[in-house]
């Protein structure tokens, strides 16, 4: 069946260019495909162009059966936390003095951070295994779409600030640092207190903070 495309960001070149091969991989693939097949789009289906007001930028779905649900860092409620929504989450606490207990990043959705995958499908078990499926040229897309007016952009690690080029403009808050992940966490990840320097960028900006707190 195919992949029904977000209704807000259906004008992307991706959606006809691109979309079709993908679909046609995918219904060849003989593994279990995460997350969902009708959350594959919900960062998209959250967040249309003009609500979108924060970008956070991952790498692929949780490989694991049941935690993905297609918007990046987050899984379903009652999931243990993955290892790097843990430190996320050490990180907020140190920053802000309180961090969620859920796992569960919908509600920073709702408050317009788009949590978007470079790639949005994996195999499971098989984390990175569709970094080269095409789904890299949607997200090239969306961030020249949000180009148009100042955003903030989390760009944790190489691979997310590798999409710097397709960020347009001079008036954004492009906030790169390392990635969460265990391996490179404490290479400059902790103490970078993302989500109050996003937070002090809105408001500075004329627009409500967000409530990363309460997830």
């Amino acid at each position: 069946m195919p992949l029904t495309p977000p209704a807000a960001w259906t004008h992307l070149p991706f959606f006809k260019d691109t979309l079709p091969a993908i679909t046609t991989k995918l219904a060849g693939e003989q593994r279990l495909i995460l997350p969902p097949e009708r959350q594959i789009f919900a960062a998209l289906d959250a967040c249309s162009p003009d609500t979108t007001r924060v970008v956070i930028l991952g790498q692929d779905p949780y490989p694991t059966p049941g935690h993905a649900h297609g918007l990046a860092f987050s899984v379903e409620p009652g999931v243990a936390l993955p290892r790097s929504l843990k430190n996320i989450y050490q990180e907020m606490a140190e920053d802000l003095g309180t961090a969620p207990t859920t796992g569960d990043l919908r509600s920073w959705a709702a408050q317009g951070v788009l949590l978007l995958n470079s790639a949005l499908t994996v195999p499971a078990g098989e984390a990175n295994a569709h970094k080269n499926l095409g789904w890299s040229k949607l997200t090239e897309q969306v961030l020249t779409e949000l180009s148009t007016k100042p955003r903030a952009f989390v760009l944790w690690g190489n691979h997310a600030q590798g999409f710097v080029p397709h960020i347009h403009g001079k008036h954004h808050f492009i906030l790169k640092t390392a990635h969460p992940s265990p391996l490179s966490a404490r290479r400059g990840f902790f103490g970078s207190r993302p989500f109050s320097k996003v937070n002090a960028w809105l408001k500075a900006n004329g627009d409500t903070e967000i409530n990363w707190t309460d997830a």
